[in-house]
């Protein structure tokens, strides 16, 4: 069941969904929380590989990952980042979020930005049971001009749905859990899949 404005509001209040900074009244609407555009990014640097060999050894895989994004870019509240029409770049957002082991959020681009061609997961909107950290948003242009993103936007929203039960294994005690406790814009972890 997903949880309506004044559960997420009780839900604060209990701990079991904790954003940090607590977001203000007018960011809880009807079943979503507002959340803003934080100030890292990293972007594809270029193309200094022909591709990315998602079937290769981890080792090589992590160091072809690496050669295509930049370093972490830090954006002032007065600049913007530019997105080019086709162009992939990480954010995340300026709220940390954790969620209880009994509920399961999901990620929602705004209608305003989507209508301009901003995508803001390009598939990842689940935000398992039991996590913590800042969440990275895949931003991708699909538009037609290149779009500029602010630092303290309104971003994204997401929502809550309660389960049966908690879950057994929360993502933060998973040894599988690649993006635990994440603090900074992280690239693909696809290494971390790979038994060799």
């Amino acid at each position: 069941m997903r949880l309506s404005d004044r559960d997420i509001v009780q839900a604060l209040k209990n701990k079991d969904i904790q954003i940090t900074p607590m977001p203000d009244c007018a960011s809880i609407e009807g079943v979503s929380v507002d959340l803003h555009l934080g100030s890292e990014f990293r972007v594809f640097s270029g193309y200094q590989i022909p591709y990315i060999d998602l079937a290769a050894p981890a080792k090589t895989l992590s160091e072809q990952i690496e050669r295509t994004m930049s370093a972490s870019l830090q954006i002032p509240a007065t600049e913007r980042l530019i997105i080019h029409p086709g162009e992939l770049v990480l954010g995340m957002t300026s709220e940390s979020v954790s969620i209880g082991n009994q509920l399961v959020g999901w990620l929602d681009g705004r209608s305003s930005l989507a209508r301009l061609g901003l995508m803001v997961h390009v598939t990842s909107h689940r935000i398992d049971p039991g996590w913590e950290g800042n969440i990275v948003l895949e931003f991708y242009n699909s538009g037609k001009l290149p779009l500029a993103l602010a630092p303290g936007m309104r971003i994204c929203a997401v929502n809550f749905e309660t389960l049966t039960s908690p879950v057994q294994h929360p993502y933060t005690q998973r040894s599988s859990s690649k993006y635990k406790n994440q603090r900074e814009v992280l690239g693909s972890r696809l290494n971390a899949d790979r038994v060799e």
